[in-house]
């Protein structure tokens, strides 16, 4: 496996580290990590765990994209997964999670607890998934509050916190008091600005609640771990084919986990707004249309 930064984020990358280890103590397979620390390693690395004979490489990045089709192509029989992805061959796969319907139900949480109006968002490397997920909830807060306003900021990394901190800090001098990420470990930066300033924040890919638990009212989690579990065990079954693999909460493999110690605080029609939301993606293959409450 392949990731773009440290499996202690508490987030994407740990997401994915998890789904390794299962992977190891379900199917006894023999892994091996590396995270990488700039785009000149991405061949390097995808093409030394190739030639070291591993079946299956993981690649938990849209920025390894190109990469891995390029280093697919001298190893024909190893497949290689590529996380939110944008291309496929007959030996590469894009797995993606639908976590922008997670945000959408995040988003009609923010609109319900909302006092100014402004909901804020800080993202690491402007990516087209990241920008799906600000989309998502940006939809899902103006389905509460019509007129309401959303900030998003971009830090250019994943591993700042700092620069997460205070981009947040900045939207908050701006009235948001709801704050969202897509930033890995500089999510943690976001986190500690809302502690600060006495806001409310969300979580992203894992559930983040116990992470800042009195500012965290919710997490949009994945089941990462599951899904590589069974993408690594059609590989070992040589049943495995490639393609654009999507996971959301039709299938269980997408949700919003509450943090029930802030639950008190939180308006009761505000959650139940969020549930009814929530419940309506079993059947839906996109967020669904926003209506005013």
């Amino acid at each position: 496996m392949l990731t773009p930064g440290p499996i202690s984020d508490a987030g994407w990358n740990a997401a994915a580290y998890q789904g390794l280890e299962l992977i190891k103590s379900k199917l006894g397979a023999e892994t091996a990590l590396v995270q990488t620390t700039s785009p000149a390693d991405f061949e390097d690395s995808m093409r030394d765990f190739a030639s070291r004979g591993f079946n299956l490489i993981f690649a938990h990045g849209f920025e390894f994209t190109d990469a891995a089709l390029s280093v697919a192509k001298q190893f024909p029989d190893t497949y290689f997964v590529v996380s939110s992805g944008s291309a496929t061959s007959h030996n590469v796969a894009s797995v993606t999670f639908k976590v922008d319907q997670a945000a959408y139900v995040e988003g009609v949480l923010a609109g319900g607890i909302s006092k100014t109006g402004v909901v804020g968002a800080i993202g690491g490397i402007e990516l087209p998934s990241i920008r799906l997920t600000f989309e998502g909830f940006r939809r899902g807060f103006l389905s509460v509050q019509p007129k309401g306003r959303m900030l998003i900021s971009y830090t250019g990394n994943f591993n700042d916190v700092g620069a997460a901190k205070e981009a947040a800090l900045a939207q908050i001098s701006q009235g948001a008091d709801v704050l969202v990420h897509n930033a890995d470990a500089a999510g943690l930066g976001v986190f500690e600005a809302a502690s600060d300033k006495h806001v409310f924040a969300l979580g992203t890919f894992t559930n983040q609640n116990e992470v800042a638990p009195d500012v965290v009212i919710a997490s949009a989690v994945t089941s990462t771990p599951d899904a590589f579990l069974r993408i690594a065990t059609e590989v070992k079954n040589h049943q495995f084919h490639p393609g654009m693999l999507e996971f959301g909460m039709e299938d269980g493999m997408v949700k919003v986990v509450m943090n029930p110690k802030l639950e008190s605080r939180i308006p009761a029609a505000a959650i139940e707004r969020a549930r009814q939301a929530e419940r309506e993606f079993p059947s839906a293959t996109t967020a669904p249309t926003p209506t005013n409450h």
